[in-house]
């Protein structure tokens, strides 16, 4: 049987199909829940979520659903860099996108480089929470964290972009690693060596760390249908992970115009960018991604998505779309299902017929 799997049996679930761990707040209860219900592992990214707001998530998911479910951190929130960052700096960026600014007629807003990571407070909501799985990128929790987790039962994921960030996982004795392909959309959560130079695909990375881990590996990237699943299986993952598909489904929090954008041509056109936060990142391309190249110096993160935070509200409210980064997975061609339950009941159906 295809979905009687390392994962489903470590975490307890049916099917080894997960939802990409959406953060900046595109993540919902109801999204999680529609997942987990139909049997895979629903996730919630909380990245940009103080303790409290994680702990009122939490309480709102178990009234949607007993099963079990992943919640997600960034271990690594905010650029070293930015501890040394200038005045001149800052400025010398902000001039640099002055004229959406001055198009959208809206002053520069002031920046503030004093932003404390928050992982570690957050860190303590996870284990009053004591989710069935505890997902993580850009890094590895410090070891008393994940031996914490392991007495408390919560199975602990990381993300790696290369086969050394891999090996460094598996030494941290994770109980599993998601493959990260460069056709993913979102953030590459590279923690190595530049998110630039950590571009495998999802098909190649799979492979990749089959050949040189144990840990149980679950593929992500450019997986949007049955016939992706079958073929991530195929290929030795153990799980699969996808996320633009739920992203583009009515439960989750992005906005209409992303949706649309979504199951429009323009997703056929995305591109990696640091020029909206700060970090490289998959998006549909814009004015922003293709007047600002990668290896122009921008704000280090997330000092860079405070600056287009307001270019992003005033350019929607303007219907600027043009202006506005719109995350998307490579992979939008079978995009279909606006019901997450729909879209899980076809991925599971479709998924045994080609993989009985």
């Amino acid at each position: 049987m295809w979905h009687k799997t390392k994962i489903s049996e470590l975490f307890g679930i049916k099917y080894p199909i997960l939802s990409g761990p959406m953060g900046g707040g595109f993540s919902t209860p109801e999204l999680l829940a529609a997942v987990s219900n139909a049997g895979g592992l629903g996730s919630f990214g909380a990245y940009t979520l103080d303790p409290d707001q994680i702990l009122a998530a939490a309480q709102l998911i178990k009234t949607k659903t007993d099963k079990p479910y992943n919640i997600n951190l960034w271990v690594s929130d905010v650029d070293a860099s930015l501890i040394d960052y200038s005045a001149t700096q800052i400025e010398e960026v902000k001039q640099l996108f002055k004229p959406y600014f001055d198009e959208l007629s809206i002053p520069l807003p002031d920046l503030d480089v004093n932003i404390p990571s928050r992982f570690l407070h957050q860190i303590e909501a996870i284990f009053e929470i004591k989710p069935a799985v505890f997902s993580f990128i850009f890094g590895i929790p410090p070891k008393e964290i994940l031996d914490e987790c392991r007495r408390m039962g919560i199975k602990t994921v990381g993300a790696a972009t290369t086969i050394d960030e891999a090996l460094v996982l598996e030494a941290a004795k994770v109980d599993a690693i998601v493959a990260a392909g460069f056709e993913a959309g979102g953030h590459r959560p590279s923690f190595l060596c530049p998110a630039q130079d950590s571009l495998t695909g999802t098909f190649t990375l799979i492979q990749q760390l089959k050949a040189s881990v144990k840990t149980p590996v679950i593929a992500a990237g450019g997986i949007a249908d049955a016939k992706g699943i079958a073929a991530a299986l195929t290929l030795g993952a153990d799980a699969v992970q996808l996320g633009t598909v739920f992203l583009a489904t009515d439960e989750s929090n992005a906005t209409p115009v992303h949706k649309a954008k979504l199951f429009s041509e323009e997703s056929n056109y995305t591109v990696l960018s640091k020029s909206l936060t700060g970090r490289m990142g998959r998006l549909i391309r814009n004015r922003i991604s293709d007047e600002i190249k990668q290896e122009t110096e921008v704000l280090p993160f997330p000092l860079q998505s405070r600056l287009i935070g307001q270019l992003k509200i005033a350019a929607l409210a303007q219907g600027k779309t043009e202006l506005v980064n719109f995350w998307s997975g490579q992979n939008t061609v079978t995009l279909k299902h606006t019901k997450a339950s729909d879209l899980m009941q076809a991925l599971l159906t479709e998924t045994s017929k080609l993989y009985p």
